[in-house]
């Protein structure tokens, strides 16, 4: 029984050691949620009580993604660190990258929206449909203001038609 638990704390004490590398080097990868970074912190809690929380809080703190940084200096500003939880932190972080996704998810949305929208610049040009030959282009801006109430300048060929015809 002996050999058995110290077999048991050999393990454990490796698996330790494991996760204490892991969170010297710990470092939020970007486009990492915080629940998967918090995984490293949270076994950490869980195998050894010996590591205090504000250790864990502050390497947090120190290794998450430049995207972060409002919220570090908004959390260090607000609250006192020393009593901050990990549990508080995790609550904290994953609500303000919530916000990010919304904010973004927004964001790609008006881009969307934007990209899709019909240009007024292509309006009339070219052989599609529409009125005519191009009338509502660039190029013929003034064709309604000459068009209109202006018959007396006509200049066509009379081919079918009774413009100039003396009744």
């Amino acid at each position: 029984m002996k050999k058995k638990y110290q077999g048991s704390s050999r393990v454990k004490h490796a698996q330790l050691q494991a996760l204490r590398r892991d969170f010297e080097v710990l470092q939020m990868k970007e486009g990492e949620s915080i629940i998967d970074y918090m995984g490293i912190a949270n076994n950490m809690q869980f195998h050894a009580k010996k590591m205090n929380d504000i250790a864990i809080v502050e390497k947090i703190l120190r290794s998450l993604t430049p995207k972060f940084d409002y919220v570090v200096c908004s959390i260090e500003e607000s609250t006192d660190i020393d009593d901050l939880s990990l549990d508080e932190l995790q609550i904290s972080l994953l609500v303000h990258e919530e916000k990010m996704k919304k904010i973004s998810t927004m964001k790609e949305q008006a881009l969307k929206a934007s990209t899709n929208a019909p240009s007024n610049n292509s309006r009339g040009t070219g052989r599609g449909r529409g009125r005519g030959r191009g009338h509502g282009g660039h190029g013929n801006r003034d064709f309604n203001k000459n068009s209109k109430g202006n018959n007396d300048q006509f200049q066509g060929n009379d081919r079918g038609r009774d413009h100039n015809r003396m009744i």
